[in-house]
C-alpha cells in the first residue's frame, strides 16, 4: 500500500453499526481514516456510530446496504466514491448466523442465506475494492481485512456448522485473493475472533454463550470488540506492510 500523508485514507467497513464493526469504525476514525460503515437494518445504531465519530472530529457516513445483494454493494461503493473518495481499505465484517442447529435439521435456504452474506458478500465487496485500489486500475494500493472466525477450524458442531464452513471459505478466499493482487499494491489478510462479547450470540438463540463458554478459553474470559478492532487496524496499517495472506487469531488462546 502506498504510504504517506498525501494519500487520503478511506475505509469501508461492512456491518459497521454494532459490535466488532462499530469498534473497527471508531478506532479507524481515531487513526485518521474517513469511514463509511454499511448497515443492514439498524439505521439508528449506525447513526450513533457516525455521530460518535463526528463528535471526536472524525469523518464518517453510514449507508444502508445488504452485502448479499450485488446491486447494494455496487451502490455502497459508488456512494463512497462520491462522498469520501477512492477507497484505500476494506474490512469485510458483515456476517450472519442462524439459530443453533444440527446439520441434519438445516434446510438449503438457511445455508444459502449464511453463505450469501458471509461468503458471496465478501467476494463482491472485495471485487469493488480491488477495482478501485489496484494499480491495474489506476489505484494507489490498499489493504483488505476479512473477518473469519475460530469456528472455521473448530467446526461449531451442534451449533453452527454452516457458519463455520462459511468462515472456512473466507480463510481460503483470503489466501487466494492475497496472492492474486499482491503485485498490484493490495494486501489481504484475515482476523479470526474467538468468543467475543457481541449480540450475534443472541441472534443464534444463545445470548449467554460467552459466559457459558468462558471456562473453555485459556484466558477464562470472552474478548471485546475493541480487542478485535486493534488487530484489524494493525493489519490495515503500514506496520504490517510485508504481511499478506495471513490470519491472526484473537481468541484468548482457544
Amino acid at each position: 500500500m502506498t504510504s504517506g500523508s498525501d494519500v487520503k485514507k478511506v475505509l469501508v467497513v461492512t456491518g459497521g453499526g454494532r459490535g466488532i464493526g462499530a469498534a473497527i469504525a471508531r478506532l479507524a476514525a481515531q487513526r485518521g481514516y474517513a469511514v463509511c460503515l454499511s448497515y443492514l437494518s439498524k439505521r439508528d445504531a449506525a447513526g450513533e456510530v457516525v455521530a460518535s465519530i463526528a463528535a471526536e472530529g472524525g469523518v464518517a457516513l453510514s449507508v444502508q446496504a445488504d452485502v448479499a445483494v450485488e446491486a447494494d454493494v455496487v451502490r455502497l461503493f459508488k456512494q463512497v466514491d462520491s462522498s469520501l473518495g477512492r477507497v484505500t481499505a476494506l474490512v469485510n465484517n458483515a456476517g450472519i448466523l442462524e439459530q443453533q442447529s444440527r446439520v441434519e435439521d438445516m434446510d438449503a435456504a438457511r445455508i444459502s442465506r449464511v453463505f450469501a452474506t458471509n461468503v458471496i458478500g465478501s467476494f463482491v465487496c472485495a471485487r469493488e475494492a480491488v477495482r478501485r485500489m489496484s494499480s491495474r486500475h489506476g489505484g494507489v494500493g490498499g489493504a483488505i481485512v476479512n473477518l473469519s472466525s475460530r469456528a472455521a477450524r473448530l467446526g461449531s458442531p451442534n451449533e453452527y456448522v454452516d457458519y463455520a464452513a462459511s468462515k472456512g471459505a473466507i480463510d481460503t478466499f483470503t489466501v487466494g485473493l492475497a496472492k492474486e493482487v499482491a503485485a498490484e499494491g493490495i494486501r489481504v489478510n484475515a482476523v479470526s475472533p474467538g468468543i467475543i462479547h457481541t449480540d450475534i450470540h443472541a441472534s443464534g438463540g444463545d445470548p449467554d454463550r460467552v459466559e457459558r463458554m468462558k471456562d473453555a478459553i485459556p484466558m477464562k474470559r470472552g474478548g471485546t470488540p475493541e480487542e478485535v478492532a486493534r488487530a484489524v487496524l494493525w493489519l490495515l496499517s503500514d506496520e504490517a506492510s510485508y504481511i499478506t495472506g495471513a490470519s491472526i487469531d484473537v481468541s484468548g488462546g482457544r
